[in-house]
């Protein structure tokens, strides 16, 4: 619908009216947990918001009851992009109901939205062209890195949404990733408990848990349990540890990724989150996402070329 009285310059208005059961907190907030951040900072800066008909402000305090009119769509198209839109590939489902999707994240797609990278070419704006004719809004609960592959849990229902977001935010959720790491790493298993930021920059306790798959000559297959989830936790850990992950461009070894990409091809990180756990409808559910193509060939290619070690074989 149009309400081009409360804004004569923007189309599409969408309302949201405050549910009882939502507590106080700050308009900004509130969107974040349901938008992209970079869409959300866009309806502040070109005044594309409104707060029960007025101006509004990141820091306004919702109440029940309140209604935000949005008046810039969430998703913009060219004209004559519709076709495009329709002809694009759906997700790998590792699991879905009326309330859940479990995808496997496929490598180079982004989440969400961001600088440079249209909302049409993420996840999210993938499944909302997937869903929009069944009126479903899917929503993320967690996130992973544009060139992590593998498990990613999403929410169909705004009550799937809340619980699913507390168990993430409590450290209820197993998270099971696979990574090779430039370096033979010395340990079987053990942790690594090193802080690193967190929200609005705070340092904060992160905890990595591994476990050694396979060594190579060069490098080493690990298992890997986060019990936080920090911003590049893992990228960061190894590095500290002084075995950074192999092609990883910001935290790795770059002369080291040069001449493993020249030789296997790879041109990404290897990360990838294989296994997801959480109680889910009164059961603990567990989701395994297979490990994607790029990083299937490469372990194929590593341990062709660069024989395991004895105690590893």
């Amino acid at each position: 619908m149009t309400n081009s009285a409360a804004s004569p310059i923007f189309d599409d208005m969408q309302e949201i009216i405050l549910p009882a059961d939502e507590t106080a907190k700050k308009l900004e907030n509130y969107l974040k947990k349901r938008f992209p951040i970079g869409y959300v900072r866009k309806l502040f800066r070109k005044n594309g918001i409104r707060r029960n008909g007025q101006k509004a402000r990141p820091d306004d305090l919702l109440r029940h009851g309140d209604r935000i009119q949005i008046f810039i769509p969430f998703e913009t198209q060219a004209k004559g992009a519709g076709r495009e839109t329709l002809s694009r590939p759906k997700l790998p489902v590792l699991f879905e109901d009326d309330e859940l999707l479990v995808i496997n994240k496929p490598p180079g797609v982004a989440v969400h939205e961001a600088k440079g990278i249209p909302k049409r070419e993420t996840v999210l704006g993938i499944l909302e062209n997937q869903y929009r004719s069944t009126g479903i809004r899917p929503r993320l609960v967690h996130r992973l890195d544009k060139d992590t592959s593998g498990a990613l849990v999403v929410s169909k229902t705004e009550k799937s949404v809340k619980e699913l977001e507390s168990l993430f935010e409590e450290g209820e959720v197993e998270k099971e990733y696979l990574c090779l790491v430039a370096g033979l790493l010395q340990q079987t298993e053990g942790k690594i408990d090193f802080p690193l930021p967190g929200r609005e920059g705070k340092v904060v306790r992160a905890l990595t848990r591994f476990r050694v798959v396979k060594r190579f000559s060069e490098t080493t297959l690990v298992r890997v349990e986060i019990e936080t989830g920090r911003m590049h936790q893992i990228r960061l850990h190894f590095a500290k540890l002084g075995y950074p992950l192999v092609m990883d461009e910001q935290h790795g070894d770059f002369s080291f990724n040069r001449r493993f990409r020249k030789k296997f091809g790879l041109k990404r990180q290897f990360l990838h989150a294989s296994r997801i756990t959480l109680d889910y409808r009164g059961k603990k559910r567990t989701w395994t996402a297979p490990l994607a193509g790029d990083l299937d060939e490469t372990i194929k290619s590593v341990g062709t070329v660069l024989k395991p070690s004895p105690a590893e074989s």
